[in-house]
């Protein structure tokens, strides 16, 4: 019984850091969420001449990931048991999800399959961009600072 006792401010400790560590994790999602959901704005502005919303590109975000992800997944059990060639088809289930994503955006920002692919194109441009510009930014503040994207900065 003094045992139990004893170990009743561990578990209070514990309880309380994965509360803190939880929190931590849904707010920075959050914040993520919206910077990624900038540079899809401000494509969208540009490719629907100013019609797009901030938070229309925010429900886009996040729901073409998800299609995304189902469609990636689903495609690739499915031909997974009709072809059986893994290369084949992990190319397959790429391009039909890269057509899905595609879709949230012409169905999100109500506009055709070939200003979706170019709000798709732009966003990435946007958002490398803004990635580069940051992590020049925190690499001259701390040069530690590992990069934000994937391109060399210098």
């Amino acid at each position: 019984m003094n045992d139990i006792l004893l170990l009743d401010p561990l578990f209070l400790q514990v309880n309380g850091n994965f509360v803190i560590a939880a929190l931590a994790l849904i707010f920075g999602l959050l914040i993520l969420w919206i910077l990624v959901s900038i540079p899809v704005w401000i494509a969208a502005k540009i490719v629907t001449a100013g019609r797009a919303r901030f938070t229309r590109a925010m429900l886009v975000t996040a729901a073409g990931p998800i299609t995304y992800a189902i469609v990636f997944f689903l495609s690739s059990a499915i031909l997974e048991m009709t072809l059986g060639e893994k290369i084949f088809i992990t190319t397959i289930a790429f391009i039909l999800a890269f057509i899905a994503w595609i879709g949230v955006f012409k169905l999100g920002f109500d506009t055709g399959w070939l200003r979706a692919l170019g709000i798709a194109i732009l966003a990435t441009i946007v958002f490398a961009v803004i990635g580069t510009i940051i992590t020049i930014g925190l690499q001259a503040l701390v040069p530690e600072t590992p990069p934000i994207t994937p391109f060399p900065t210098f």
